[in-house]
């Protein structure tokens, strides 16, 4: 590999720096540096409140693209992806406090503020976007209430904040502002006059910035720490993690369903342009930019979240040895073995949103309903994804007669495309052959909208999705009767 870009993909968990680059027209990934992403507890006037630790995650980001530069000299550009809808606050460019965690529960307060001078049937007409009571508008009417936001002059999305670090520049970049709710989804520019009715500042974000373009170079003395070339800086991908994703499916047919699988699923289609009926709005579909124009419609379902929070409290303070879940492969391998039927709850109830018990949750939505709970714990891993699979088959159906796009195959990528048993539940419950992989789907993304910016390919969206074609085989899994 000659010319290569290194991908910071910063997840919920964890965050990686990867290098890409490109032999016999295929992608090669190149993992230099892992790093936790712990959230931290905070004291916030009286209560505990969950914000990123969002300075040891930039230390650790610069760390890692230093050592990146060390073992490559050909790279070419740096690219940012990131959940979405979290922010900080800046003042003169100076960061206000620390940035909150979407699961923190201060925005819920947020969505009264909101709704009372704006409809959600308005907000849905303009921003086409999933209610989610985390979503960057009820964060910010939070921030207004505890008079956090009047302090402020400027907010940046996380991966526009840790941009801003290394190079100086203030942008926003398309697809993750798409996620804030003050978007406009026609125009993909922001919704001044919604702003100003919900006592948003209108330049309180930056300018919006699309997929491929220069952000700018590194700020000389951030590039003097990393030891990197002159010139070097970064460049705009889709920010939001699930676009990168959306990028690597590997198909240009248009009769695929995607399911962007890890800590959340999203599962949806997509389209040349937004969804904006009521009907939309009450099947909780959002609207969300994609790379080169596209519009992600789909729905956010609760993912492989529940699966790790219940390994999370079985592996807790009070755990022995012997009850500890080491090995996770196992007991999804004895979750297979269940032969007897397991409950489905809703996978999508709020009350599973929130870092807890999450066995303890399933057992109490069963028994609110008169339903046999798990009673082990390969059938509690086994109810979890049954009830995800019918979760992205309800979704997919819904997707399917919204848009109007009739679904025969379903690509699942990311983290989950890893789990089998997963991948097989989802076969039959949708009763469409699942294609599951790559599993590096969102660096891969991240990867290729660089590398076409940089000149090192070229070519559509479609080009770019023949390139992830020719590198990777996806998995094929047919549905079983059932």
């Amino acid at each position: 590999m000659t010319e290569t870009v290194a991908a910071v993909d910063l997840g919920a968990t964890s965050g990686r720096v990867i290098l890409g680059g490109f032999v016999d027209g295929k992608v090669q990934l190149r993992h230099v540096a892992r790093f936790p992403n712990q959230h931290v507890r905070l004291h916030d006037g009286g209560r505990g409140g969950l914000h990123w630790n969002i300075t040891e995650l930039y230390r650790s980001v610069t760390s890692g693209l230093a050592q990146a530069l060390r073992e490559d000299s050909g790279v070419v550009s740096i690219g940012i992806d990131s959940w979405a809808v979290d922010y900080g606050l800046l003042r003169g460019g100076r960061m206000l406090g620390v940035p909150y965690h979407y699961r923190d529960e201060r925005a819920a307060d947020g969505v009264e503020a909101v709704h009372a001078g704006v409809s959600p049937q308005e907000l849905y007409a303009r921003a086409g976007l999933q209610h989610l009571p985390f979503n960057t508008l009820y964060q910010l009417a939070a921030d207004q209430a505890s008079g956090m936001l009047e302090l402020a002059d400027r907010a940046l999305l996380i991966p526009d904040l840790i941009g801003y670090w290394l190079t100086g520049r203030e942008v926003t970049e398309a697809t993750n502002a798409s996620t804030t709710g003050l978007l406009d989804a026609r125009s993909r520019q922001w919704d001044t006059d919604l702003m100003a009715r919900l006592g948003v500042p209108s330049d309180l974000f930056a300018p919006v910035l699309e997929p491929g373009a220069g952000v700018g170079p590194l700020l000389p003395e951030v590039a003097g720490e990393m030891g990197a070339p002159a010139g070097l800086g970064v460049t705009a991908v889709g920010s939001h993690d699930t676009a990168s994703a959306v990028v690597a499916v590997p198909t240009t047919d248009d009769d695929a369903a995607f399911i962007s699988s890890g800590t959340w699923s999203l599962v949806g289609v997509e389209l040349e342009s937004p969804v904006l009926t009521e009907a939309a709005r009450e099947a909780n579909f959002t609207n969300e930019g994609g790379v080169d124009g596209r519009v992600r419609f789909l729905k956010n379902v609760s993912g492989l979240w529940l699966l790790s929070e219940s390994v999370r409290t079985w592996d807790g303070p009070g755990a022995t040895d012997a009850q500890r879940t080491s090995d996770l492969s196992a007991l999804i391998s004895e979750a297979g073995a269940v032969t007897g039927p397991v409950t489905v709850f809703d996978a999508t109830d709020e009350r599973f949103t929130a870092p807890g018990d999450m066995p303890a949750r399933i057992t109490a939505w069963c028994e609110e309903r008169g339903l046999q709970p798990p009673r082990t714990r390969p059938e509690t891993v086994r109810s979890i994804l049954e009830s995800l699979a019918q979760a992205y088959a309800t979704t997919i159906e819904q997707a399917e007669r919204l848009s109007g796009k009739q679904i025969r195959t379903v690509h699942v990528v990311g983290g989950g495309s890893q789990n089998t048993l997963l991948c097989q539940l989802t076969a039959d419950r949708t009763g469409r052959p699942v294609l599951a992989g790559p599993v590096e789907a969102t660096a891969v993304g991240n990867v290729l909208v660089q590398a076409r910016a940089a000149g090192v390919v070229s070519g559509s969206l479609e080009a770019l999705r023949h390139i992830v074609s020719a590198t990777f085989e996806p998995v094929r899994y047919t549905p079983r009767v059932r």
